[in-house]
Formats: C-alpha cells, structure tokens, sequence
C-alpha cells in the first residue's frame, strides 16, 4: 500500500461487535476459497457464528494447495498453477495480514520477462511507477513497439485507457471484445501478441473472447491507475503451507466451523442449507447464507433451490458462463535448468504455451525437491486450450524444449497435467447481466471473481473485494458495522490524459 492516491471505502455503520445483539446470528459460508474465506473473516471478526462448507477436502479454491506422492516415493506439493499477488491486491493482502502483518509468506519476482515467436523480449523490470510514465517507457524500451508506431495509434478510439471508470467504462466498451478494440487503436500486432495478450490470458480467454471493458480495467488497475506497478509476489510455500493453513487456523480461533469435503446441494432463505457428507444428506440451519461458490457449483446450487432468488435473479444466474479450459503441466525434471532462467517467463505466439514457472526459484517444497535430488520443478501453462487432446502434452513440451533447450536431454521423473474449466467467462455483453453481491433476499448474498462489484478490482482482488463486501452486507442486515475496502482510484491518474478522453466522448456523442 505505498501508493498515496489509493482510495478508501469506508465501512458500513453499526454496532461494533455482534456481543450488542440479542442473541449472535449464523451465517452459512458456502465455499472455501479466496471469496468464501474472506467473507467468512469479515463475520467472525464482528463476533457472527460462521460455518463453512467446501466441496473439496481442501481450503483455496483455485488457489488450493495439497500433496501427492511421487513416483520417486517422495511427496509433492502440487497446486493448479502459478498465481501473482500484485501489489494493488489491498483487498487480498488485508486477509493474508491476518495470520501475518508482514507477509512474509510472499517473495517478490522483481522481473517476468515476455518472449515470442520471434524471440524479442519484453520486460516489466525497473519501469517508472509514476502513471502514464511507465506505460509510455514500457513502450518505447519494447522490441515490438516503435516510436512510429506512437505516432500511429488512434488517439481517439484509444482514450478510454485514459479513463478508466467503473461502471462507466462497461457502459462504453463492453459491447466490444479486446481483439477488435486493439485494433480500432492501431495497436501493433506483435506488441499486441506479446504485452496485452498477458491480460486476456489472465482470464483464461484469447482477446477475441475476452470484452475490452475488462481490458481496458486491467490496463487502469496495473498502469495507468496505480503507481504499485507490474511487480508480484508469490506464496512462498504451496498454497495450503503458505496462506490456508494459518488462515483456517487463525479463523477456528475466532470459533470457525469448517466442514470439508461436503459439497452444499440446495439452500432456502427461510434459512436452511442442505449438505451433502459421506453419502448422507443433512440440513443446517443459518440465519444467512454466503454463496461463494465458483460458477458451476453455484449454478447447480440455484437450479436445485426453487424457493431461491425471483424469476430476472435467477436468469442472471443462469446466463454465468465459465472460461475456455486450461491446462496445468508440472514436471519434475533429472536435472536443473540453467541458473539464469527466470521464476516466471511469458510466451507470446508460441501456442499452446501461454508461460512457464520454474518453482524452485520461489517454492520451499519444490527448491527442496531440487535440492535433494538435483533436479528441477516445472510448469507449462496452456490458457484457453480448447479439448485435451492427446497431441497437447507433446506441443507443450516441444515449445520447453524450444524456449529452454537444456530440458530436451531431461528425464521426467513425474509429471501432473491438471485439465480444468471452472474459471467465469468475461466475454463482451457480459457485465450488464451479471448478478452483484445482494440477490432478492436480504439474507443471501454472493461472492466470487464472477460476481459483478463497481470497483476497480480483478481477478483474485475481485474474489476477495466480493468477498468483504458480502461479509459486509450480511453485518449491515444484522446492525453489525462492517470493513473498509480500498482500491486504486477510480479514474485515470493524469488529467491531460482525462481531458483528451473527455473531448473524444463529446466529439463522438
């Protein structure tokens, strides 16, 4: 949080602590991850009865983390892929601070270089963090963009970079998809490969299938919103190790219940929540329900619960889509890559690798791995990789073999290939209809990545925003003060930038 400008979002009124109430409410929290957590931290904080109920046997979501054996005879930490906590990820941090005011379960990647087809390469490293300088310099320093090719953008059709606002920006640009925004633009197609592919591809869509809205609010939060940067860090364990662990302690402190590997098969307002465990059904009682379910599950939820929602709620719910499939490779190798290889690369161009991690450069367990037995932990990334054929294992090993040639002579020890769609679709014509954190009823409420909140947040700063907000609507339902939030401004940085954004509206009204 060292940028000045970051907003503050004050919190609800009420009453400190649910001690001031008659009797102490319970709240149902359906799914343990980033959002279900979060929601489940703000309850417990202000003294609400909190039971949370995940599907899987594991904490996380898609930021779970667990163990499997080798075929070494050694146990693996395994995940579903890399995943960036940037510095603009306030929402996010708040949570981990809770087992942790340092964090100091996070390391930095001070660098993730970019490589394409052709092997020019781009770099996030040592870039001014003052907005729109840092842009300007990522630009011009970038193989793929030229100084002619500034002259050659669309200033016009490219201002809503300038002034990014929320809602209002999906008003304007989400009828568009990000492919055709670019290059209304005049955005260099290499450079569009290589630097904005990165943010469609962080949500799991090629810019074809990705709206420009969410592009153009991706560009806002990491450039030319936040003077953070493009810097992250990493858990520094596996997920479980590193974050959900201490947190789910830190949480049955507070009087937590945690009831895992029982997935939640219908929920009524009147207040019953029905679970599934072991192969027996039971119901739990709840004064209010937290749906933080992925898109899937809380799509099966609504389908089996009729007393749920009104008939245009219950349409919003069902027109949730999920992302194309991805793919996660990990490798454990006979043998180190070389010193200079970076904890994370980007790919451009070269499908279907989307980037790879070398997760001894970060990961206690893999560095460990490699410790021991001299060799390496790797991961291929395939975002929107259509079917699992039988082909994609072999592509994606070739493009290793090409971008890191010394793996070539390497023998797998073992190796994970995690298929998955479960991730929401952010495809243009989406935002209007997407359902936000209330619903009809005052004591329902959802959080999650899929779930539409007006501020500048995205990816896992939008699972844990939604989640603070939800938390935060069922305390104000009980009288029960709520949390603060904070994002980065909510409009362009650089009034110059601003002014220009503003004429080109009123020029094209």
């Amino acid at each position: 949080m060292t940028d000045s400008r970051r907003v503050t979002h004050p919190a609800p009124p009420g009453a400190s602590h649910a001690d001031a109430l008659t009797t102490r409410p319970r709240v149902v929290v359906v799914g343990a991850g980033i959002a279900g957590l979060t929601a489940a931290t703000g309850l417990a904080e202000r003294g609400i009865d909190v039971t949370v109920v995940e599907r899987e046997p594991y904490l996380g979501g898609r930021v779970a983390g667990w163990n499997e054996p080798l075929r070494d005879g050694s146990e693996a930490a395994m995940n579903r892929g890399f995943h960036a906590f940037f510095r603009q990820y306030y929402n996010l941090r708040a949570l981990l601070r809770r087992v942790d005011d340092d964090l100091s379960m996070l390391v930095p990647v001070e660098d993730y270089p970019l490589v394409d087809a052709q092997g020019r390469r781009d770099t996030f490293r040592g870039l001014p963090t003052v907005p729109p300088l840092n842009a300007l310099v990522f630009a011009l320093r970038s193989p793929t963009f030229r100084l002619r090719d500034l002259v050659r953008l669309n200033a016009r059709a490219a201002a809503p970079l300038a002034d990014v606002s929320v809602p209002a920006t999906y008003d304007r640009l989400d009828h568009l998809n990000a492919e055709e925004f670019l290059r209304d633009i005049n955005f260099p197609e290499a450079a569009r490969h290589l630097a904005f592919e990165v943010f469609s591809r962080s949500f799991f869509a090629k810019p074809a299938e990705l709206s420009a809205a969410e592009l153009a609010t991706m560009f806002h939060i990491y450039f030319l919103g936040s003077s953070e940067g493009l810097v992250f860090d990493v858990a520094n364990a596996n997920f479980d190790v590193a974050l959900w662990s201490p947190l789910r302690a830190y949480l049955e402190s507070l009087g937590v219940e945690f009831r895992t590997g029982a997935p939640v098969t219908a929920v009524d307002p009147a207040g019953r929540v029905t679970v599934e465990t072991a192969g027996t059904t039971a119901e739990v009682a709840a004064d209010a329900v937290v749906l933080a379910a992925d898109v899937t599950g809380l799509k099966r939820i609504v389908a089996a619960s009729p007393a749920l929602g009104d008939t245009v709620w219950r349409a919003s719910i069902e027109r949730l889509g999920t992302a194309p499939p991805f793919v996660v490779h990990r490798l454990w190798l006979d043998r180190p890559v070389r010193n200079d290889r970076p904890a994370f690369l980007g790919t451009g161009g070269r499908p279907p690798l989307d980037n790879i991690s070398v997760l001894g450069r970060y990961e206690h367990e893999a560095a460990e791995w490699c410790r021991r037995t001299g060799g390496s932990v790797l991961e291929l990334h395939a975002y929107a990789a259509g079917g699992a054929d039988e082909g994609l294992r072999e592509r994606l090993l070739g493009r290793l073999h090409e971008i890191y040639p010394e793996t070539a002579s390497a023998a797998v020890v073992d190796e994970r290939v995690l298929y998955r769609q479960d991730c929401p679709r952010f495809a243009p014509g989406d935002f209007a209809s997407r359902p936000t954190i209330t619903t009809p009823h005052a004591n329902v409420v959802l959080a999650g990545d899929a779930i539409r909140i007006d501020l500048p947040v995205a990816l896992m700063e939008r699972a844990a925003t939604t989640g603070w907000a939800a938390a935060n609507a069922i305390l104000a339902h009980f009288g029960v003060r709520g949390h603060e939030l904070h994002t980065v401004p909510g409009e362009g940085r650089s009034a110059v930038l601003r002014r220009l954004a503003g004429q080109r509206r009123r020029l094209s009204a």
